[in-house]
């Protein structure tokens, strides 16, 4: 089991992790750190207890902000990919009249063509 120090507000806090862990964890201590002095710089010094919990609520309430993000985001991606699927039906559906107005266009050439040949072997 790994073990790391974090220094929050001055003070120094041995926290364990899963081995190989250890530089996230660090990393994850540092930017708690950076929300506890954030919160120093704004209300002063209030105790540790009160600073740990004023910046976990704002953790949290970024937290929450990225989960509303991600699922609008992902509603949206949904959306996209629905009027994806709907835009290639009809895009096929364009092809399929355009063909069959080819096909017939290319049939009433042919009938002139032929009226065309009759007309000249009278």
């Amino acid at each position: 089991m790994g073990k790391v120090s974090i220094n929050v507000n001055g003070r120094a806090f041995a926290v364990g992790c899963e081995d190989g862990e250890e530089e996230s964890v660090a990393a994850l201590g540092q930017q708690f750190d950076a929300h506890v002095t954030a919160l120093v710089d704004q209300v002063g010094q209030i105790g540790d207890l009160r600073l740990f919990l004023m910046a976990a609520l704002v953790l949290g309430d970024n937290l929450r902000e990225s989960e509303n993000v991600r699922a609008t985001l992902e509603a949206q991606i949904a959306s996209l990919e629905t009027n994806s699927v709907e835009g290639e039906l009809q895009g096929a559906n364009i092809v399929q009249s355009a063909v069959k107005t080819l096909n017939n266009a290319a049939n009433r050439i042919e009938k002139l063509a032929t009226g065309l040949e009759n007309s000249k072997n009278l």
